[in-house]
């Protein structure tokens, strides 16, 4: 299981993520887009990096905004995981 970060180190990696804020025992970040086609374009460049981190981010789609919501579920809060995969997402256009 992987271990969960102290709130000093959650607030050390939010700093190098300014498009991601701090929501209970998640972090979460709102994209928008030109329209619905270009939103789902987005969601599915999600999918590899997902996969590949074995990492999966909690999505919502709203025509054409994305809400993000990334946690270890399985940690009870957050973990490098959540913010390596927020790192990654946070290149994705």
């Amino acid at each position: 299981m992987a271990t969960l970060l102290s709130d000093r180190d959650i607030q050390a990696k939010l700093s190098q993520l300014p498009d991601w804020s701090l929501s209970g025992k998640t972090i979460t970040c709102t994209r928008t887009f030109k329209d619905f086609v270009a939103a789902v374009g987005f969601v599915n460049q999600l999918v590899e990096p997902a996969e590949a981190a074995g990492h999966h981010p909690d999505l919502q789609i709203s025509y054409n905004r994305v809400a993000i919501t990334l946690s270890t579920h399985d940690a009870g809060g957050l973990t490098e995981k959540d913010f390596a995969l927020a790192d990654i997402i946070s290149t994705l256009g």
